[in-house]
């Protein structure tokens, strides 16, 4: 029997809670329902206003994994979703988690969560800036602390301020609060950071995404500035064999990273470092720190 639970004064049937769907480390569903049920006050405002993709992984990281943007079938009338036109579908809607119900009911579907740079009453006009710093074998995300570094100082230097996640994967995410700007002209101005950080360290960063060219380097990838994109919402977990999470880091922790394993957070590891820091991106969603492009 599916157990009924009441979040917020909305029902929801909780699925398979005792399913492991991370076997190296014996993790179940219901593990990773109650995480997002903890961490959901700092998680729910970088979520907030933002329409959603799933990349949904039911049977675990082994099984089949799978992305979508429309809201699956059976969603409840009370989830928010926002019009999101696409040129395969004009009607295009999707879903928009505004509170800890539409985030518990998400969790039951077994998801990572993708948003984009731009909030759903103001379509392709960014609020943030994006760089993913994916590393090429045998670079890790130890090259990546280095580039982020690099990069902070770049975007210091235009007056701008960067705040740092680990991917959840195997790199960096450096996310940047910005006044409302088109998401044309943000992906032009992070392209343009992207091909300076290869002029000044040609030997570790790569600006473009052929495979060829980023063995031992650093891919800056600067392409989820576009408004059809999206990033690894903070504190997702993500399809890993283990339940890794995309977590804030202090650029202490990124100056100091000497081995790849210091910036890998799990699960279980997020509430102790809420407690300590409290959420280290929360300035991304004060008005007050943004700053124009220049």
């Amino acid at each position: 029997m599916t157990p009924i639970t009441e979040v917020e004064g909305r029902r929801l049937a909780l699925s398979n809670l005792d399913k492991v769907l991370h076997p190296a480390t014996g993790t179940a569903k219901g593990e990773l329902v109650h995480y997002y049920a903890i961490t959901a006050a700092a998680m729910l405002p970088h979520l907030r206003d933002r329409p959603v993709s799933f990349l949904r992984y039911p049977d675990g990281p082994d099984g089949q994994l799978f992305f979508t943007k429309n809201p699956p079938p059976g969603t409840p009338a009370w989830v928010t979703t926002a019009p999101v036109p696409r040129s395969e579908d004009p009607r295009a809607r999707q879903p928009v988690i505004q509170d800890l119900a539409s985030l518990v009911w998400a969790a039951n579907l077994v998801v990572e969560f993708h948003t984009p740079q731009w909030r759903m009453e103001t379509p392709a006009i960014a609020d943030r800036l994006v760089f993913d710093l994916d590393p090429g074998p045998p670079a890790t995300v130890v090259q990546c602390c280095a580039v982020a570094l690099w990069l902070r100082e770049r975007l210091a230097a235009d007056g701008l301020e960067a705040y740092a996640k680990t991917s959840g994967a195997k790199g960096l995410h450096l996310l940047v609060p910005v006044e409302p700007t088109p998401s044309e002209r943000v992906s032009a101005y992070a392209r343009q950071l992207a091909v300076e950080a290869e002029a000044k360290l040609p030997a570790q960063v790569v600006h473009r995404m052929a495979k060829a060219l980023r063995p031992g380097k650093v891919f800056v990838d600067h392409s989820q500035n576009a408004a059809a994109k999206t990033t690894a919402t903070p504190y997702t977990l993500r399809a890993q064999p283990r339940p890794t999470v995309s977590a804030p880091v202090t650029w202490d922790e990124v100056e100091g990273c000497r081995e790849p394993e210091r910036l890998v957070f799990l699960m279980d590891d997020i509430a102790p470092r809420l407690e300590r820091y409290g959420d280290l991106l929360a300035p991304l969603n004060d008005p007050a720190r943004a700053r124009g492009l220049p």
